[in-house]
């Protein structure tokens, strides 16, 4: 019988290893962030992680002036742990990312540590970190994208014309782990999103050797309209479900 499900996040993750690269799923909100996998990771203490994602992260610490901050537009709840905390208890050694740093008078912990010489920075576009974790996915070995071209991200690439325009050569990304976050999932781990979670949740679903979800709510075979089904469960090795209340992240085993 097939059951993904797993009884903890520490579970989830106990097969990481250091050196491990990690595409960590959500655009740079609460609700789309696998923040208990994070806390597990954070607990497992696996360092010289490669961190791929959107953004390198507020971590604890800078999460509290973001909290005051947004508060007059949302609600930031206590249980969101980002790719931050790991950058800033030194776990990670380079990142892969489209923001690395974060507008204001303050530095995020990746700022710091690229500033510091301690993290490795890749910087790239949106566009083009999502295509090349999907054609990591999909099997492609690479592609040709004119963004970036004239740019430091050009440099050490190959870079050729087509059509008149120049285009530059990137190759598909994949990871060891995939953590990613989804509203509802059944035991097979066909996985249906919600809101902002449909960002870089699931491009990084089956883009790893081992993809984990973190869910809200897990549900019967059966009771997912297959029509609402964005993940299917082919790409999903395991599922993890989130407390119902907030738990402290050295708490959520």
């Amino acid at each position: 019988m097939i059951n993904k499900i797993v009884g903890s996040f520490d579970e989830a993750i106990a097969d990481m290893v250091d050196g491990s690269t990690l595409l960590v799923g959500g655009f740079a909100g609460a609700g789309e962030c696998p923040s208990y996998l994070i806390g597990a990771v954070a607990r497992k203490g696996v360092k010289d992680l490669t961190f791929v994602g959107n953004v390198g992260g507020w971590g604890p610490n800078l999460m509290e002036v973001v909290r005051e901050r947004m508060a007059v537009i949302l609600t930031i709840p206590e249980d969101f742990y980002d790719p931050g905390m790991l950058v800033g208890r030194g776990q990670v050694k380079k990142g892969i990312v489209t923001y690395p740093a974060a507008p204001g008078r303050f530095f995020t912990p990746m700022e710091w540590g690229i500033m510091q010489g301690e993290i490795e920075l890749e910087l790239m576009g949106q566009g083009t970190l999502c295509e090349r974790i999907r054609a990591g996915k999909g099997g492609i070995a690479a592609f040709y994208t004119p963004v970036g071209v004239g740019t430091v991200v050009a440099e050490g690439k190959e870079v050729r014309e087509f059509n008149g325009r120049k285009y530059l050569l990137e190759h598909a990304l994949r990871g060891d782990f995939s953590l990613i976050r989804a509203h509802k999932a059944d035991r097979y781990g066909n996985l249906v999103y919600w809101g902002t979670m449909r960002t870089f949740n699931p491009v990084m679903a089956g883009a790893s050797t081992v993809t984990v979800a973190e869910v809200d709510e897990v549900v019967e075979l059966g009771e997912l309209d297959p029509e609402c089904v964005v993940t299917p469960g082919v790409y999903v090795d395991r599922v993890v479900v989130r407390p119902k209340e907030p738990k402290p992240w050295e708490e959520a085993m």
